[in-house]
């Protein structure tokens, strides 16, 4: 009998939880709130990109930032070859929006995290963002899982894992995945380049790219200089 009440109870509990969803306006404004507490940093992290016809080593990099949306990532022979869109890890381009619809979407799980999922619409339609659905941590308020769908710049599949910056809202880890067909190098770039275009046996179809960024320290509001970022 207790067996049963307390089976009961769970269940109630775990269905409790469930609709208790917070309005997901509130959530990406608790959201933003933390992220705002940044105003700039720099970042020493590694940096390992694997896309069809791009030969690149696993590579040193340090990362610059300052708000709203500046980003630039560097390693020993000058700027890295990432995807434009991945601009996007730092979310403001997503949480700056000023005109937006934000729909709650439900829940999933993501590391053993219940996470709350915002789809959110920008009502202006000069955004370079056309839509993006966020996987929240409502208790910790940053975002595990992102899909940034753009104009410009295909749909960007980001993944963020957090550890000792938590409470700046940086991640220790991010993973980005895209379509190699929005790929484009920046001006300026040269690279052991090879589209496949020349294989008989290159796969067919669409193919993902990725982007691993493991950041191994940050020095956070110290200030970035117009020249780190150029």
């Amino acid at each position: 009998m207790l067996r049963a009440i307390f089976a009961s109870l769970l269940l109630l509990t775990g269905f409790t939880s469930v609709q208790a969803a917070i309005d997901p306006t509130t959530l990406l404004a608790g959201v933003k709130k933390k992220y705002d507490l940044v105003n700039n940093y720099s970042a020493v992290a590694q940096l390992k990109t694997n896309v069809l016809f791009i030969k690149a080593p696993v590579s040193l990099v340090t990362i610059y930032y300052r708000k709203p949306d500046q980003l630039k990532i560097k390693n020993q022979k000058g700027v890295s070859f990432v995807p434009k869109g991945t601009v996007n890890i730092n979310l403001n381009n997503v949480l700056g929006l000023q005109n937006f619809e934000a729909i709650d979407a439900g829940s999933a799980s993501i590391d053993g995290i219940n996470c709350q999922i915002v789809k959110v619409f920008p009502i202006n339609d000069a955004e370079e963002i056309t839509r993006a659905t966020l996987y929240i941590d409502p208790v910790k308020l940053v975002v595990l899982r992102s899909l940034i769908s753009t104009r410009e710049n295909g749909t960007y599949e980001i993944q963020m894992r957090y550890g000792a910056y938590t409470n700046w809202g940086l991640p220790d880890k991010v993973v980005v995945e895209f379509n190699t067909r929005d790929f484009k190098l920046p001006k300026g770039t040269t690279l052991d380049y090879d589209n496949g275009s020349t294989k008989n046996n290159s796969p067919k179809g669409p193919q993902k790219g990725k982007v691993e960024i493991l950041y191994k320290s940050y020095l956070i509001n110290k200030g970035v200089t117009d020249a780190q970022l150029q």
